[in-house]
């Protein structure tokens, strides 16, 4: 049997539940290295204050000089640590690059140099208990969604990115609900079932 390395993304809109099930699940699984984009806020911030900007992840200035390479530096991050373990579990809302096949092609060709395939879950939560989780956390980077929330939830796209889907493999996309927690339970069982199933051929 050969162990086959994997690059998971969790992925959706932000406040569906990635981090905590991002967590509970590289908590379940072995060899497994965990990232979480928000990490690098920390540095966005500096940023921000360097350019003497105020602080605004739904900026113009945001989008243009921080978005994309916040994901370009969690992804190297990935292909760096599977040279070191069999699992990379990023935590990252990739809303615009899971649905860019172009994206996701350059990215397969990066794995399949390390012998590495990709999963993509999607956490797949309603629009009203997003606002609700989203109030709960009280984070300031949620501040001009929820002033917004009208205009953000246009913004937002809540379908399953079924173009991930291959009927052929098992585990390229793998929707994760989490609208209560019997859904969870049964996701969380779901999806290390598949997990553990495809991890050796």
């Amino acid at each position: 049997m050969i162990m086959v390395k994997k690059l998971i993304l969790v992925t959706s809109p932000p406040a569906c539940g990635k981090t905590y099930i991002s967590k509970a699940l590289a908590a379940r699984l072995q060899h497994v290295v965990y990232l979480d984009k928000d990490t690098l806020i920390t540095l966005s911030k500096q940023i921000f204050v360097v350019a003497n900007q105020p602080y605004d992840r739904s900026s113009q200035f945001f989008e243009k000089n921080i978005r994309d390479y916040e994901y370009d530096c969690v992804v190297e991050l990935a292909l760096e640590a599977l040279n070191y373990d069999d699992i990379v579990l990023i935590n990252a809302p990739f809303t615009r690059e899971i649905r860019d096949m172009d994206y996701i092609h350059r990215l397969k060709a990066k794995l399949a140099e390390k012998h590495a395939t990709l999963v993509v879950i999607w956490v797949e939560t309603s629009p009203e208990i997003v606002h609700k989780r989203m109030i709960e956390r009280n984070s300031d980077r949620d501040t001009w969604k929820l002033e917004h929330w009208d205009e953000y939830l246009k913004s937002c796209d809540f379908e399953v990115p079924e173009n991930l889907d291959d009927p052929h493999v098992k585990d390229d996309l793998i929707v994760f609900h989490n609208n209560n927690e019997k859904e969870f339970e049964r996701s969380m069982k779901k999806c290390l079932h598949i997990l553990e199933e495809t991890m050796q051929e």
